[in-house]
C-alpha cells in the first residue's frame, strides 16, 4: 500500500498498522455525560491516523464506572475528590509510558463545557499527576487523574435545614405565650415531634458507614436537645405558676369563711334578747366577739402571708423564664456561628 507524501495526516485500518513495543501512549480525558453505552463499555475507532511527523493516533472511546470513598462530614456543603489511576498491568516503565496531550486547565475547561447535566454535583477541577510506582518485579508508569467535585446544597438547604431552623425560631417565639396557657406545652411537644420526623428522614438520606458524625447530624441533634430543654423549663414554670394559683385560692377561701363567721356573730348580738340575761351571759358574748375578731385578724394575717408566698412563686417563675430565654438565645447564636465556621460557610 502506498501513501501520498504530500499528505500530513492519513487514515488506515488498524490491521494494517503494527505498533512498536516502545509506543508513546497519549491520553485525552474529558468528563462527558454517560451517553455512549456499548456491550463492553469500549468503542474502538475503525481507523488509525498516521501523522507525517512521526505520530500514530488511535482513538478509543471508553465508558468507565468507578466508586470513590466519600467524606460526608460537611454534608451537604461537602467537596469530594476522586482519583482515577491508569497503569499497565503487563508493561514496565521502559516498555510503556502513559502521558497526556493537554494540561489540566484545558482539560477542566473542556470537561465543564461538555458536562451539561444539571445533577447533584458540580465539577470544579481535574488535576493530573504522572509518577512511577515500584512493584516487586518492575517499575511501572502511572497517570492519576484527580477529579474534584462539589455538591449542590440548595435542595437540602430548602427541604431540610431551613424547616428545622424555623422550628427553632417558633420555639423561641413560644416564650411570649402566656405561661398559664395549656397550649404552650403542647405546642413545644409538637415541635419536638416534627424534628424527630426530620431526623428519620436524615437517617434514610445519609449512609450509616461514616467514620464521623456529619455536621448536619450535630445540627439536628443540638436543636432537638435545645427544644427538649425548653420543654423541661416550660414544665417547671407551669408548676410554679400552679403552686401560686393554689396559694391564692386557699387564701381567698379562708377569707370568705372568716367574714361569714363574723357576720353571723354580729347578727346574733344585734338580735334583741327574749328575756333578761344576767351579767355572765353578756360577758361571755363579749368574750366570744373578741375571739371572733382575733380569729379574723389571724386569718387576715395568714392570707397576707399566703398572698406574699403566691407572689414569691410567681416572681420566681418569671425570673426563671426571662433568664432562660436570654441564655437560650445566646446559646443558639453561639452554636450557629461555630457550626457555620466549621461548615465553611464564611
Amino acid at each position: 500500500m502506498t501513501l501520498d507524501c504530500l499528505t500530513t495526516v492519513d487514515s488506515l485500518p488498524p490491521v494494517l498498522v503494527i505498533l512498536p513495543s516502545g509506543t508513546l501512549i497519549v491520553l485525552l480525558l474529558a468528563l462527558t455525560p454517560a451517553r455512549i453505552k456499548t456491550e463492553f463499555g469500549t468503542k474502538e475507532s475503525p481507523y488509525v491516523q498516521l501523522i507525517s511527523y512521526g505520530f500514530t493516533v488511535s482513538s478509543d472511546v471508553l465508558t468507565l464506572t468507578t466508586a470513590c470513598k466519600m467524606d460526608l462530614y460537611r454534608f451537604p456543603f461537602d467537596i469530594q475528590r476522586c482519583n482515577l489511576t491508569l497503569q499497565s498491568s503487563a508493561h514496565s516503565v521502559q516498555e510503556l509510558t502513559i502521558n497526556t496531550l493537554y494540561g489540566s486547565e484545558w482539560l477542566t475547561l473542556e470537561s465543564k463545557q461538555t458536562f451539561q447535566a444539571q445533577g447533584e454535583w458540580e465539577l470544579l477541577s481535574i488535576n493530573m499527576i504522572n509518577c512511577n510506582a515500584t512493584f516487586i518485579w518492575a517499575v511501572k508508569n502511572q497517570l492519576i487523574y484527580q477529579i474534584t467535585i462539589k455538591r449542590r446544597p440548595l435542595l437540602y438547604l430548602i427541604n431540610f435545614m431551613l424547616p428545622i431552623f424555623f422550628f427553632l425560631v417558633l420555639d423561641v417565639t413560644s416564650f411570649f405565650i402566656d405561661a398559664n396557657e395549656a397550649d404552650k406545652l403542647s405546642f413545644k411537644v409538637t415541635l419536638l415531634l416534627s424534628i424527630s420526623v426530620m431526623l428519620l428522614i436524615l437517617n434514610m438520606t445519609l449512609p450509616s458507614t461514616a467514620d464521623k458524625i456529619p455536621l448536619i447530624g450535630v445540627y439536628c441533634s443540638v436543636i432537638f436537645s435545645l427544644i427538649g430543654i425548653s420543654i423541661l423549663e416550660t414544665i417547671l414554670v407551669n408548676f410554679l405558676m400552679v403552686r401560686a394559683a393554689e396559694r391564692r385560692s386557699v387564701a381567698s377561701v379562708e377569707t370568705t369563711s372568716a367574714v361569714t363567721g363574723r357576720d353571723d356573730s354580729v347578727r346574733d348580738l344585734q338580735c334583741p334578747p327574749d328575756s333578761v340575761r344576767d351579767q355572765n351571759e353578756e360577758q361571755s358574748s363579749t368574750l366570744g366577739l373578741l375571739k371572733q375578731i382575733l380569729s379574723e385578724c389571724r386569718a387576715a394575717t395568714q392570707q397576707n402571708q399566703r398572698e406574699k408566698t403566691s407572689l414569691c412563686w410567681t416572681r420566681v417563675a418569671r425570673i426563671i423564664n426571662v433568664n432562660f430565654l436570654i441564655l437560650y438565645i445566646i446559646t443558639i447564636i453561639v452554636f450557629l456561628c461555630v457550626l457555620g465556621k466549621v461548615w465553611g460557610l464564611y
